[in-house]
């Protein structure tokens, strides 16, 4: 498992939407903005579900996405590769639920996208592009 730095965490403060790749079993590729993405712990993001439909149905079919944060004020730019796990019920998803609706009353909060995360990939331009971050 890839660990989040203190930069990365810093970063993650200051981002309005995330670019989430999906892909179908097919290998048919999908991106969707995603607003509210949490940090659990240093291995570990919280995507919240409001309006997914493709999204969701690729993460059943292959449990495995991209997230790209990019944060120009920090000079933050990658990729964090994770393996996905759904929940609609429990814990987690309960603490998700009651978390968002004191952010925004009435969301979906239709279920709760856990990333673990597995790779960090730098995205910046440079000769470090695409190197292992973590």
């Amino acid at each position: 498992m890839a660990k989040l730095t203190s930069d990365l965490k810093k970063a993650f403060n200051t981002i309005k939407l995330f670019p989430l790749a999906t892909s179908s079993d097919e290998g048919i590729p999908n991106v969707v903005p995603v607003k509210f993405v949490f940090i659990e712990n240093d291995d570990e993001l919280w995507i919240i579900d409001n309006f997914m439909s493709k999204t969701l149905q690729n993460m059943e079919q292959n449990p495995q996405a991209a997230l790209y944060v990019y944060a120009s004020d920090t000079n933050v730019c990658c990729q964090i590769k994770g393996d996905i796990s759904i929940q609609t019920s429990g814990d987690k998803f309960d603490r998700m639920r009651n978390n968002i609706h004191k952010i925004l009353p009435g969301a979906p909060a239709k279920s709760l996208v856990v990333m673990s995360v597995t790779d960090i990939y730098q995205c910046a331009p440079g000769n470090s592009a695409g190197e292992r971050i973590s």
